[in-house]
């Protein structure tokens, strides 16, 4: 029906040469003479058929650009074959077509417009009617798919620029969950993965996978608070003083306050993470949340950062063995951890979707 010109560069010969046009009329001497019309006002896809039962199967084939309809024809009348394309046709659809009749009646022509018609061609034909007439129609065919592209190209320029937005805006997340990781070379990469293996347990609990990966992007920045501890305080190689411990917990309360007001929902998220990813099972942690009161991605994260945590060396403490770490998770569950997020890391350790330290297990177990 259409070729590869661009539909804004088609001009009216690209229309005659490329348009497809249906003839449904129950005398076939009608049907013929039409055919010869059109060819001689230069349309080369002319198709005609006197059984209007066919006429939906050769419009699914065919595709045209325009209808002849007939209106009094047996089995299948016009307004039945209006009716039906009416309610075959995509609502977006624009399939102009022009009524044969010798019934020039009122009620004809209402029933005809009202089912659908655009024109009407009188019997007998007249053979500069019936070209300007099926001209008009389909210079109207070709601004309808002209205006269809132009959507179409809108459309794929605003998905263009939807995917450069979001990926503007990932890089912007991991750049941002980043930021405490270029204060020294310790945590490197502990963002990200906590990030992956909040995902992994989001999965094993039964989250949907845009949940999951919601999480992932989100959970990055559960730490974005210590931006306003002191580095002599996070990087204190022993034990702290009760003060400087009241400073490294108030960056849950700085990191929900650096992500508070945002309507994206992955930060959203983030806020919620930040503030309350130190919360316990049996209410011990920073804000006295217990149980189910606590945020379930926060639930996630806890474990997910906890064992990053303890496999990695800190300023403080060497690295735990993978082995030991693993029975730490399952020691606390009830405790530290809600003990389903335990059993569902469980499982994602056993399938090997839990992501691991590359490094070899071993070495003194140090707080």
């Amino acid at each position: 029906m259409i070729d590869s010109t661009p539909p804004e560069r088609r001009t009216l010969d690209d229309v005659r040469r490329d348009a497809h046009i249906l003839i449904v009329d129950d005398e076939p001497a009608n049907v013929a003479l039409l055919r010869h019309l059109l060819d001689a006002g230069g349309y080369r896809h002319v198709h005609g058929t006197s059984d209007s039962s066919q006429v939906l199967a050769l419009v699914a084939a065919l595709d045209p650009d325009l209808l002849l309809l007939d209106l009094h024809m047996p089995w299948m009348d016009g307004f039945q074959v209006l009716d039906t394309l009416r309610c075959a046709l995509a609502a977006d659809a624009y399939l102009p077509v022009v009524v044969l009749t010798a019934d020039f009646s009122r009620d004809a022509r209402q029933r005809a417009l009202a089912g659908g018609a655009k024109d009407f061609v009188t019997k007998p034909f007249d053979a500069t009617e019936v070209l300007l007439r099926v001209n008009n129609l389909l210079e109207t065919r070709a601004l309808h798919l002209r205006l269809l592209h132009q959507n179409d190209v809108l459309e794929e320029r605003v998905r263009e620029r939807t995917r450069d937005v979001e990926q503007s805006r990932l890089e912007m997340l991991h750049r941002l969950g980043s930021t405490m990781e270029f204060r020294d070379n310790v945590t490197h990469d502990h963002t990200v993965r906590v990030g992956k293996n909040a995902e992994v347990l989001a999965l094993e609990v039964g989250l949907s996978a845009d949940d999951a990966g919601l999480l992932r992007q989100a959970a990055p920045l559960h730490d974005i608070g210590k931006i306003g501890v002191p580095d002599h305080i996070l990087m204190r190689p022993d034990r702290l003083t009760p003060d400087e411990f009241e400073q490294i917990k108030a960056h849950t309360v700085m990191g929900a306050r650096l992500l508070s007001g945002s309507t994206a929902p992955v930060l959203q998220l983030a806020e919620t993470i930040a503030f309350t990813h130190h919360e316990q099972w049996d209410g011990s942690g920073y804000e006295g949340m217990q149980g189910e009161e606590i945020p379930l991605a926060s639930r996630i994260v806890s474990v997910a950062d906890v064992f990053d945590a303890l496999t990695h060396a800190r300023p403080y403490k060497k690295a735990w063995p993978i082995a030991d770490a693993i029975a730490e998770i399952e020691r606390q569950a009830g405790h530290h951890f809600d003990p389903a997020i335990v059993v569902a890391f469980g499982r994602a350790v056993e399938r090997g979707t839990f992501q691991m330290p590359l490094r070899t297990v071993g070495g003194p177990r140090t707080r």
